[in-house]
């Protein structure tokens, strides 16, 4: 007949065990609420870190293109990018979009930086524009300015320029509770025209608080083909149709929704309701925020 253990190892046995499910539970009680080794206690409080009340400018980079490779470190490569064809040779200034928003953003404590621009290739999968900046710029350090990874974000909807700027206007609602006092678009020199006079002109947005960057590398003679190309057919088309709601520009958000993707806006910024639901020649004269 086998022997047990002793009273006496056996309490103390008991007591070692009890002490060791006491430390299991205390740590994972501590993952749960400060997070696993290395990970940014950021990435924990984000909701209130948006809404702190501290954002006041809002800088949009319109997404023009896809990047479909596997390394973001290769996006300078030309190979890796879904292009139309007369996009070719335009990824250096793609590149420089980012790179211009993120350094803006570095010098602006107050700036929500938002990459803008939906997944408008079935070629390219699922990815969206905006996505892809977002990545690049992270697999560019940021470029020297890593802080401004806490204070970027996406817009993954907009089909076209004019949603680009409405739609990051009520993506920065969303995520901060408020509207942006100052409002920074980063882009084609060439499109200056379009988001200056037509674009905010349709929002209604006051022109002391909106700016336009325009950044590129293509030499002179691309970029008066590309203003008067322009002028000729996208200004005309949102002369005649200032928020894209008909005919050839709605045609043409269709094509750019593959995925047949819609967006949850004006759930997140309720006062732009009217402004979602309107379709008209004439600037809307409803109530706006701003």
């Amino acid at each position: 007949m086998k022997q047990g253990w002793p009273a006496d190892v056996l309490h103390g046995r008991g007591r070692q065990l009890l002490l060791f499910a006491f430390i299991v539970v205390a740590l994972i009680i501590l993952i749960l609420v400060v997070g696993t080794p290395g990970q940014s206690s950021l990435s924990l409080s984000h909701a209130s870190k948006w809404s702190d009340g501290d954002f006041t400018h809002l800088i949009i980079v319109a997404g023009h293109a896809i990047y479909t490779g596997v390394s973001f470190a290769e996006s300078d490569d030309e190979a890796y990018w879904n292009l139309h064809a007369y996009q070719k040779g335009t990824v250096p200034s793609f590149l420089l979009h980012i790179q211009k928003a993120v350094e803006m953003a570095a010098e602006d404590a107050s700036a929500l930086l938002i990459f803008s621009g939906g997944a408008t290739s079935y070629d390219a999968g699922p990815r969206s524009e905006a996505e892809s900046y977002w990545y690049i710029a992270n697999a560019r350090n940021w470029f020297g300015h890593e802080i401004v990874r806490n204070r970027a974000i996406t817009e993954e909807f907009a089909r076209d320029s004019f949603q680009n700027l409405m739609f990051s206007i009520c993506r920065f609602r969303e995520v901060t509770g408020s509207y942006p006092k100052k409002i920074t678009m980063v882009s084609f020199a060439f499109k200056r025209v379009r988001f200056e006079e037509h674009h905010r002109v349709a929002l209604r947005l006051p022109e002391e608080n909106f700016a336009f960057v325009g950044v590129d590398m293509d030499d002179a003679q691309r970029r008066q083909a590309n203003e008067d190309y322009d002028k000729l057919h996208v200004i005309s088309a949102f002369t005649d149709d200032p928020y894209g709601c008909s005919g050839t520009l709605l045609e043409k958000r269709a094509t750019r929704n593959p995925f047949m993707e819609h967006a949850s806006y004006p759930a997140g910024c309720p006062e732009l309701s009217q402004l979602f639901a309107y379709c008209g020649k004439d600037v809307f004269s409803g109530a706006l925020p701003w």
